[in-house]
């Protein structure tokens, strides 16, 4: 299947809507989960994506939210300990299945590192969030591919609630 070529301009300067993926470091104990959790209850933010790592000793709670500047004042204001990292939201559906994106970073030979859906589907599509070695080309191979890649403001209150194809599509 043929895509309609991209422009060099585009090509060149777009940078992907990355989103700020936050990795909290717990005791691997009973209860740790619902308390990191609980940070973000009630605050002005939508908790988009969720992943549990555990071993024996300790767990790494992955959370992508809808507004990264908030997620990390509340983390360090909870004195949790986390790293961050840029990782894509990409929607699926109308055609756009998880292994045509496989395939699209398979082809320009980029890993990925992990992934994981989203809680959220705010165009009514499943969307997947994935971490790879260069999230830049990913996005860019991955929109010259006609994929969407959801930013921090479709996963929260602002996202628009339309159907993919409706009247605000165009």
């Amino acid at each position: 299947m043929s895509q309609a070529p991209v422009s060099d301009q585009t090509a060149r300067g777009f940078e992907p809507p990355r989103n700020t993926q936050f990795s909290v470091f717990v005791d691997n104990k009973v209860g740790r989960l619902l308390e990191v959790i609980e940070v973000f209850h009630g605050k002005p933010l939508v908790l988009a994506g969720l992943s549990v790592v555990d071993s024996a000793d300790h767990a790494v709670v992955r959370l992508l939210t809808s507004h990264g500047d908030l997620a990390r004042r509340l983390l360090e204001r909870h004195q949790l300990p986390f790293s961050e990292v840029s990782i894509l939201a990409v929607e699926l559906g109308q055609g756009k299945t998880l292994a045509e994106m496989c395939r699209c970073l398979l082809a320009a030979e980029l890993s990925i590192h992990y992934a994981y859906p989203l809680l959220v589907r705010p165009r009514g599509l499943s969307a997947i969030a994935i971490h790879t070695d260069d999230p830049v080309l990913s996005g860019q191979i991955l929109r010259r591919k006609l994929f969407t890649l959801l930013a921090e403001n479709d996963l929260g209150d602002n996202a628009p609630r339309n159907t993919p194809g409706g009247p605000s599509d165009n």
